[in-house]
């Protein structure tokens, strides 16, 4: 495997070992490399989100949460399908309800500020499934790395080395020095989901993560679907403005896979709603199941 400056695929190679100018760093061998379980690697993600705006007068106004389904399907061979489906909008709480109750109960929005327009609805969108145009071989991303599934199996299951390997990504990227550790904490749990790279590597993934500045795990969790799991904070303040961030995962430990991504940020010791967001992975893994417009929840 060679490290890119994307598009290209250039400087750094992983095989038998990985090297970069002088460094070289042993690699899982090939007999790691595990033949697929299924057709396709799988991902069915549940977003919600408070929209920015507020609706109905300025005197009594509501705010509205929007959720979507997104699913996506890589086959090995490097073939990929991207599926999408917008949800029913709902007031955000009770009080947010009764607001829109006296709003007169509206159905669908269309708003307009600033030259940009919305468009929401009660009920559910029909939705959409798509082949990926990018057609080849190298459709596994990771750190601005084009990789194949074999080389997707060959990334190191050991966490010093993936941090290592990771690394050497983002100075390729020109990412600056003092960014590269930030980088690497939001990098590290993209393995855990959105790449079929076996257990050992997401397990390095993991515990990867947890020594990263910032990064403490918080003890078991459970996810918006009630499914437990272990909770890990990721706690980021810009030194300068008056903002910070918290991102918390949930993490299946037994099976390496993330279930839930959830975050927020705060200015002035405030919520600031349209950087807020909570995922929650509702499948991860292989599937023989062909692609298809997301279904319902």
């Amino acid at each position: 495997m060679k490290f890119a400056t994307a598009p290209a695929r250039q400087l750094i190679t992983l095989g038998v070992s990985l090297a970069v100018g002088a460094t070289v760093l042993g690699a899982p061998s090939a007999a790691a490399a595990a033949p697929p379980e299924g057709a396709y690697w799988h991902t069915r993600t549940l977003s919600t989100t408070t929209h920015p705006w507020q609706f109905g007068t300025s005197s009594d106004p509501y705010s509205l949460v929007q959720q979507e389904i997104v699913e996506r399907w890589s086959a090995p061979d490097g073939r990929s399908w991207f599926g999408y489906r917008e949800l029913a909008t709902q007031p955000k709480s009770a009080a947010d309800k009764k607001a829109w109750q006296r709003d007169g109960s509206p159905s669908t929005w269309s708003e307009s500020i600033d030259g940009k327009t919305v468009k929401l609805s009660t009920q559910p969108a029909k939705g959409s499934v798509n082949p990926v145009k990018q057609q080849s071989p190298n459709s596994f991303e990771l750190a601005g790395q084009r990789l194949t599934y074999d080389e997707v199996q060959r990334l190191p299951a050991d966490p010093n080395r993936l941090k290592d390997w990771l690394t050497k990504a983002s100075r390729v990227r020109r990412i600056p020095e003092n960014l590269i550790g930030s980088s690497l904490t939001t990098t590290l749990p993209q393995i855990l989901h959105d790449l079929p790279a076996p257990k050992e590597v997401r397990a390095a993934a993991y515990q990867a993560l947890l020594t990263m500045p910032g990064v403490r795990a918080d003890g078991d969790a459970k996810d918006g679907l009630g499914r437990s799991g272990t909770a890990v904070l990721i706690d980021r303040t810009n030194e300068k403005s008056t903002s910070s961030s918290r991102v918390r995962l949930v993490v299946d430990t037994s099976k390496m896979v993330l279930l839930s991504h959830s975050g927020t940020v705060t200015v002035d010791g405030k919520a600031f709603v349209p950087k807020s967001f909570d995922h929650t992975l509702i499948e991860v893994g292989w599937t023989n199941t062909q692609p298809a417009v997301p279904a319902l929840p």
